[in-house]
Formats: C-alpha cells, sequence, structure tokens
C-alpha cells in the first residue's frame, strides 16, 4: 500500500509519455522557424539584397543576446529557482515576440520606408534595414528557443530520471528534427508560390509565426500536467531535491568532466547548425540543383538523424556506451564535411549526386549519435539541484560558437567569391575544411571525456535504466 502512495505522474508510461510530446510538439516548431530562411538564401539575395556576410551574421544573431548579456546563464538560474512551467511559458513568449518582428522586418510595408526603415537605413548601408531588424527579431527569438531548449532537457530529467532517460531525450530530438526536416520542404513550397516578389521570404515567416502561437498554448497544456506531479511529489514520500544557491554553481563550473563535454558540445554543433543554414546554397553551387531540389535532397539529414536517434537512445539505456557514441559521431561528421571540401563535384551528373546523399546519410547518422549520447550524460556528472544551470551554461558556451561560425563561414564565402553576383554558383571548399577541423577537435575531446569517465567512474559507458 505504501508503494501505490508513492507513486507519481511520472511512474504512469502514458503519462510521461504525453508529457514528453508535448514539450516535443514546442521544439519542433522552434525548429522550424530557425531554420525557415535557411532553403531560401538566394532568394534574400535577389530580393532584399542580403549577400553571404549578412546572411551569415543574421544566423549568427540569433545567439546575440545569449552570448553577450549572458542570457542563457541567466535562464539556467530562473529555471532553477522558477521551475519549469514558469521558464517555459517565458520562453515560448520569447520566440513569438522575436517571430513577430521578423515577420515586419520582411514585410512590404517595413521595406517600403515603415516604421524604423529610415532610422536602420541611416547607418551601416552594407547591411540592408530588413536584415538589421530581422536580427533583433531573431536574436529575441535565440533567446527563447535556447531557453526551451535548456527547459526542455530538464523537463525530460524530471519526468524519465531512472527510467528511459535516453530514448524520451532521442525521442524529443527526433520530433524536433522532424521540424528541420519539415521547413526544408514547406518553406520553399510556400515560397515558389510568391515568386519573384517580397512576399516569396514572408510567407513562409508568418506560416510558422502562427504554429509558435500554436506552441505556446501547448506550454499552458504542460503546465497543468507539471503542476499536478509537482503537487503529487510534495504530498508523497519521494524525496525532494535540496534548493538551489548560487553558490552550488561552484559543482558546474568547478567540475572538470563539464567543460570537456561543453567544449565537445560547442565543437560538434558549429559545424551542424550554421552549415544548415548555408547547406543549400551549397548543394545548388556543386551539383546545380534548383533551391527547392536542393532542400529536399538536404531533408534527408534531419530525417536520418530522426529515425536513428530514438534507436540510439534505447541502446544507450540499456547498453551503454556514450562516451564511444560521441567519438564515433565526431568521425562520422569529420568525413562528411571533408567529402564536400574535396571530392570533385560535377553538376548534373549522378555519380555527384549520390555522393552528396551519401555524405549527408552519413551526416545524419553522426547527428544521431552525437547528441543521444551527449544530452543523457550531463545528469551523471552534474548535481540535480543545478542541472538547469549546467545545461544552460553549456548552451550558452555552444551558443558563442554558433553565434562566430556563421559570420565566418560567410565572410569566408565571400572573400572566396569575388565576383560572384546573387544566385551564381559558389566555391564551398574552404568553407567545409572548415567544418571538418572542428569533427578532428571534437574526436580528440571525445578520447579525453571517455579516458577522463574511466579514471572517475561517472559511469558514462553504462546503461541508463536503473536495475
Amino acid at each position: 500500500m505504501t508503494d501505490v502512495m508513492k507513486q507519481t505522474l511520472r511512474d504512469k508510461p502514458a503519462v510521461r509519455w504525453t508529457a514528453l510530446i508535448l514539450v516535443a510538439a514546442t521544439m519542433f516548431i522552434a525548429y522550424m522557424f530557425v531554420d525557415v530562411l535557411s532553403p531560401l538564401k538566394t532568394q534574400l539575395e535577389q530580393q532584399v539584397n542580403w549577400n553571404s556576410t549578412v546572411f551569415g551574421s543574421y544566423g549568427s544573431s540569433e545567439f546575440f543576446i545569449n552570448v553577450f548579456f549572458g542570457f542563457l546563464i541567466f535562464a539556467g538560474i530562473i529555471l532553477d529557482r522558477m521551475g519549469v512551467r514558469f521558464t517555459a511559458l517565458l520562453s515560448g513568449s520569447l520566440m513569438l515576440i522575436g517571430a513577430l518582428i521578423k515577420v515586419y522586418a520582411l514585410s512590404e510595408t517595413f521595406n517600403n520606408g515603415g516604421f524604423g526603415y529610415d532610422m536602420l537605413n541611416s547607418f551601416s548601408h552594407a547591411f540592408p534595414p530588413s536584415a538589421k531588424l530581422a536580427c533583433v527579431g531573431f536574436a529575441i527569438f535565440g533567446c527563447g528557443v535556447e531557453m526551451a531548449g535548456v527547459t526542455v532537457s530538464r523537463a525530460i530529467v524530471k519526468w524519465f530520471q531512472g527510467k528511459e532517460l535516453a530514448l524520451a531525450m532521442g525521442l524529443e530530438m527526433a520530433i524536433a528534427r522532424l521540424g528541420v526536416f519539415a521547413v526544408f520542404w514547406t518553406s520553399p513550397m510556400i515560397s515558389k508560390k510568391f515568386e519573384g516578389t517580397l512576399q516569396s521570404v514572408q510567407m513562409p515567416v508568418i506560416f510558422i509565426t502562427c504554429l509558435l502561437f500554436i506552441a505556446l498554448i501547448i506550454y499552458v497544456v504542460y503546465g497543468i500536467l507539471d503542476k499536478k506531479l509537482d503537487t503529487e511529489i510534495q504530498d508523497s514520500n519521494v524525496e525532494e531535491e535540496e534548493p538551489f544557491r548560487f553558490s552550488d554553481l561552484k559543482q558546474v563550473f568547478g567540475n572538470s568532466m563539464f567543460w570537456i563535454v561543453a567544449l565537445l558540445c560547442v565543437l560538434y554543433y558549429s559545424a551542424i547548425f550554421p552549415f544548415q543554414k548555408f547547406a543549400t546554397e551549397m548543394l545548388q553551387s556543386n551539383i546545380g540543383l534548383t533551391a527547392e531540389n536542393a532542400a529536399r535532397i538536404f531533408s534527408m539529414f534531419p530525417l536520418g538523424a530522426m529515425v536513428l536517434t530514438p534507436f540510439l537512445g534505447a541502446f544507450l539505456d540499456k547498453m551503454g556506451k556514450g562516451a564511444t557514441m560521441l567519438i564515433v559521431g565526431a568521425v562520422l561528421m569529420f568525413a562528411c564535411h571533408l567529402t564536400f571540401a574535396i571530392y570533385p563535384f560535377e553538376a548534373g551528373t549522378s555519380s555527384s549526386l549520390g555522393i552528396a546523399i551519401a555524405a549527408i546519410v552519413v551526416l545524419g547518422i553522426s547527428f544521431s549519435l552525437v547528441p543521444a549520447a551527449l544530452w543523457p550524460s550531463v545528469p551523471k556528472i552534474i548535481d540535480p539541484k543545478v542541472l538547469g544551470s549546467a545545461y544552460s551554461a553549456i548552451f550558452f558556451i555552444q551558443n558563442i560558437g554558433l553565434m562566430v561560425v556563421p559570420i565566418v563561414i560567410g565572410s569566408i564565402l565571400d572573400a572566396t567569391n569575388k565576383g560572384a553576383v546573387a544566385g551564381d554558383p559558389k566555391n564551398y571548399t574552404v568553407a567545409m575544411l572548415v567544418f571538418a577541423s572542428f569533427g578532428v577537435v571534437a574526436f580528440f575531446l571525445g578520447l579525453l571525456l571517455k579516458g577522463a569517465d574511466v579514471k572517475k567512474g561517472y559511469g558514462l559507458e553504462l546503461p541508463n535504466i536503473k536495475k
């Protein structure tokens, strides 16, 4: 009878998996918005004069406030002190506000001299006013989406600790990546209906912004379940965590394993997410595809990752080998980027298309291995009461790379393609070598992590499910 009294909602499979689906659905929509303009780089050059440097700066703006104002550090403290419900609603609201600003930045009203246009056009003339305002919106959205990522990770640990944790995180990442797959199809399709007009880049943004409003409602629904779970924990004999204190942060920043994981994370993701923003144009340049077909081919990357990640999560729960998976993932990522850097692609040939697809599939496998092992490893090395701060600190360090790398890649592309006009094929060799170099360093960090785990016994190679 006592055992029954100790049970909470998270002990009921149907309820905890429902909670997972709710938070994963919000990340599905958020990931759609992150890459809504990625398949439209050529249209942005033609309609609003965004060159590669401008586009790279726009991509990095998502992380500007998180990095320069340390927002993610505060987000982790807010999460640990205020809880999942409050932080989820705050993150959803920030995403929606940022999205609405971007919608206005790409509107005919603004670009025809609407409110704020003249002010933004009064400085840095090489950077279009539409890009400046879109960067402001994307920066605010970035605060929300990164806070949401931290919050969702903490929520999954809350519901699945000691259960199917890696599988749950794998399914959440799979659903989120389905959003990337979806937007690489829907964004070009919507854009094509308004071909040759400014609406070709605005309408896809409007569509995903409407979905972000739905995501905010989903957070409200999740909050009902979360509140009931907290009530049951308080009313039962389930042991509660000690309250958060600022002094506890030394458990995060004083942990050498945390720094290895954080550095591996920033290197790996800096070779993935910035690459996504340039991948469509790269495929257009290397193989001579249209923007729509290039986007569809690249959609195989998130689709492959989406399919494999839950299975790898289940494997990790039952068999372990988390550090080994990180090492293998880094090698595969390096192989993909090196292929795009050195293979002599020829436009219109089936062999070039086949090699490109194979490299994308390999990258998808890599992107299944690393995140499936990386995020479930954090609760093994960090105390639960500062877990939110730990995830936030990792996201903060990751954001530094995600902010800097798109600017670097955009600048490299403009420097190595002098004289090219909007829509011309571009040489991506140097840019892809930069991405490949990240894989080399990530590989050695993976080896270091595995060695440190053997010495300190955190159990990164051990199963997650308690027996």
